[in-house]
C-alpha cells in the first residue's frame, strides 16, 4: 500500500516522502546548486583524509605522537627551528611547538577523531530522537505527555554545562572520543524528537495510514510501512545540520580541557595548545582553526542545500521569475 503512495507530497508539510521517484527529484533538484555540490565534495574530501589519516602519515614517513626535540629551538621556549614551522620534505606543514610532533599527522589524525565524533554523535541523537518522537505521537494520552515532558527537560538542558560536568568526573581511563561521543549523543536528542513527534502527528492523519490502519495493521507495522518513510525528509534534513554543530561542540569540549586528551589530536584539542603561540608559531593555531571553519562551513551549506532540495516549496521560489529555470524544468519537478 505505501510502496504506491511513497513517492508522493505529504500534504501541507510541502515536503516529498521520499521514494524512488522522489530520490530521483531530489537528486535533480540538488545538482542545480552548485554550492552544495562543491561543498558535498569538500566533505567528501575531508572524509577521504580522515580515513586515509594512516597512509598519508606512512607515506610523509611521520606519526602523530612521535617527539622531534631537535626540531624545535629550547633556547626560544620550543620554537620551531626553519621557515614556517619547520615546512620541509620530512614535515609538510612544520612541527608542533615545544615537542617538534609533526603537524600533518596530527592535523589528518585529528580530523578522524573530530569528524568520527560529530558523525556517531549524530547517529545517537537521530536514532534516540525517532524513537522518542515516534513512540510520543503514537502512544498517545499519557504516554505521549510524559515523553514530552522528558523531551522538553532534555531540549531546556544546558548542554555545554552539563557536559562539563559529566565529562569531569568521568575516570581518565575511559576512552575520550567515545566519552564525548556518547555525552553529546545522550545529552542534545531533543529538538530532533519534537520535530519527529509534530511530523507524525501530521503524517497519522493521511488517507493512506487511516487505510492502513483499517486494514488491520498494527501500530508499529504501521509506523515502520507509513510514517518512517515520510520522516526521511525532515531527519535527514535536520541531521545534515546537526554534524557542523557537534563538531563545533567537541571542539569547544577540547577546547575547554574536558574532551580529547593528549596524545590523540584533535582539532580543537590543538587549538588549546596553541592559545600561546600564535604570534611565535602562527601555522600552529590556523591550520587546525582553518580545518575547523571549512569542514563546519562546508556541511553548514551541504545541509541547507540537502533542505532546498527536499522542500518542494523552497525550490519553486527560487525559481519564481527565472524564465531559464521554468524552461528546463521538467513537468514532474513543475507539479511537485
Amino acid at each position: 500500500m505505501s510502496e504506491a503512495l511513497v513517492a508522493s507530497q505529504v500534504p501541507g508539510t510541502g515536503t516529498a516522502v521520499p521514494g524512488s521517484s522522489g530520490a530521483r527529484r531530489f537528486w535533480r533538484r540538488l545538482r542545480t546548486q552548485r554550492a552544495a555540490l562543491v561543498a558535498a565534495a569538500v566533505v567528501a574530501l575531508l572524509v577521504l583524509v580522515a580515513l586515509a589519516a594512516p597512509l598519508l602519515t606512512a607515506l610523509e614517513g611521520q606519526d602523530p605522537t612521535t617527539y622531534h626535540p631537535s626540531l624545535v629551538d629550547s633556547a626560544r621556549g620550543g620554537v620551531p627551528i626553519g621557515s614556517f614551522g619547520g615546512i620541509g620534505g620530512d614535515h609538510w606543514l612544520g612541527v608542533e611547538p615545544q615537542t617538534g610532533r609533526d603537524l600533518f599527522a596530527r592535523l589528518v589524525y585529528g580530523a578522524r577523531v573530530s569528524l568520527g565524533v560529530a558523525l556517531a554523535a549524530t547517529v545517537i541523537q537521530v536514532a534516540l530522537g525517532v524513537v522518542m518522537g515516534v513512540s510520543s505521537a503514537l502512544g498517545g494520552g499519557w504516554v505521549d505527555q510524559l515523553l514530552s515532558r522528558v523531551t522538553d527537560i532534555f531540549v531546556a538542558m544546558p548542554l555545554m554545562i552539563m557536559s562539563l560536568a559529566l565529562l569531569a568526573i568521568v575516570p581518565p581511563s575511559f576512552p575520550r572520543p567515545v566519552l564525548v561521543t556518547l555525552v553529546i549523543g545522550l545529552l542534545a536528542w531533543g529538538n530532533i524528537a519534537k520535530i519527529v513527534r509534530a511530523q507524525t502527528l501530521t503524517l497519522k492523519g493521511l488517507d493512506y495510514v487511516s487505510a492502513a490502519r483499517l486494514s488491520g495493521w498494527g501500530t508499529w507495522r504501521i509506523a515502520r510501512r507509513e510514517l518512517l518513510p515520510g520522516l526521511a525528509a525532515p531527519v535527514i534534513t535536520y541531521a545534515a545540520i546537526l554534524i557542523p554543530v557537534n563538531i563545533s561542540v567537541e571542539s569547544a569540549l577540547s577546547f575547554l580541557g574536558v574532551g580529547v586528551k593528549p596524545p590523540t589530536p584533535s582539532w580543537g584539542q590543538m587549538l588549546t595548545a596553541a592559545d600561546v603561540w600564535y604570534q611565535a608559531a602562527p601555522q600552529y593555531l590556523l591550520l587546525p582553526a582553518g580545518a575547523l571553519f571549512v569542514t563546519v562551513l562546508a556541511l553548514a551549506v551541504l545541509g541547507d542545500g540537502v533542505r532546498t532540495a527536499l522542500d518542494p516549496r523552497a525550490a519553486s521560489r527560487l525559481r519564481v521569475g527565472t524564465g531559464r529555470a521554468r524552461e528546463t524544468g521538467t513537468p514532474e519537478e513543475a507539479t511537485a
